[in-house]
């Protein structure tokens, strides 16, 4: 079995600060790291260190070779990502340091580049190669994900989407081919009020809504049977990435026959272990790690 991902492929360039800046203040960083980022690569890279073999379908430009072989360090299926004449997309963090109330909050600015120029053609190649029964995964910070979606769906992969960075159109182009949806609370929210319905009622058959501190809950719509598993106490200096690597996890999981109570299990405590760390990709845990952090 494999994963199959859509997804983007950025450069993140990172800055710690005390604070976020008001509106025209200028404000000297702590700290400058560069890091492989963008929500596919994230998820791409969380499903490799689970032990999952994950297939990346993207783009980067002239300028991504750093983050192409980064992927592949990490064990992530390079084959089907091209090379064209966009910038790759990159992604300026600004990242609250310290202990007070915001510590570990984020803000994102994001340059899409060469995440939305992905073909047809090269997603049908890739796809070619998969098989009934792979996982399919898309987020929506590339091009392509209908088409994808639908193609993935003809060929008998159970078809995912991580809404975000959320928006309800996008959801709804894409519901029809879903066998599986992922998105947070306030996501949650958002789409009831978009269309009118509670995501368990969309004819999705498995929902995931990640809680924040409150953990994460599983829908089977086709029961209406719901499971929650509950949050770590960690002490974050960084949520950037959590939710990937919590996605990522939970894909991964599957893929290798878990039930999804053992695959969520596994990804909280994934991502429980992720906030504790400064970075995106770079520094999520292997599932060795993820299995010998001391969590209560």
């Amino acid at each position: 079995m494999a994963i199959w991902n859509l997804g983007s492929i950025n450069l993140d360039l990172v800055y710690s600060l005390s604070h976020f800046p008001a509106a025209g203040e200028t404000l000297a960083a702590q700290a400058f790291h560069r890091y492989l980022g963008g929500k596919g690569a994230n998820m791409s890279v969380a499903g490799a260190r689970a032990g999952a073999t994950v297939h990346h379908i993207g783009a980067v430009g002239t300028d991504g070779a750093e983050m192409v072989g980064k992927l592949t360090d990490t064990g992530v299926k390079t084959d089907h990502i091209a090379k064209v004449p966009v910038a790759t997309g990159h992604a300026v963090i600004s990242v609250v340091a310290g202990t007070d109330g915001d510590a570990g909050e984020n803000q994102i600015i994001l340059f899409p580049g060469a995440n939305q120029t992905l073909t047809k053609a090269q997603v049908a190649q890739a796809l070619d190669g998969a098989k009934a029964g792979d996982i399919f995964v898309t987020q929506n910070e590339t091009n392509m994900q209908v088409e994808a979606c639908r193609m993935a769906a003809e060929k008998g992969l159970r078809v995912c989407y991580a809404a975000a960075p959320f928006d309800a159109d996008a959801v709804a182009a894409v519901l029809p081919y879903l066998d599986f949806l992922i998105l947070n609370e306030v996501e949650a929210a958002q789409l009831a009020e978009a269309t009118g319905q509670q995501p368990e009622a969309l004819g999705v058959r498995d929902v995931i809504i990640t809680l924040g501190s409150k953990g994460a809950r599983h829908i089977d719509c086709t029961t209406g049977q719901t499971h929650d598993v509950k949050a770590f106490r960690v002490e974050p200096v960084d949520t950037t990435g959590a939710g990937d690597t919590f996605t990522g996890y939970v894909l991964a999981g599957l893929d290798q026959g878990q039930s999804m109570a053992e695959a969520m299990e596994t990804a909280n405590r994934a991502g429980a272990v992720m906030v504790t760390r400064h970075g995106t990709s770079d520094v999520i845990p292997t599932l060795a790690e993820v299995n010998a952090a001391d969590l209560t």
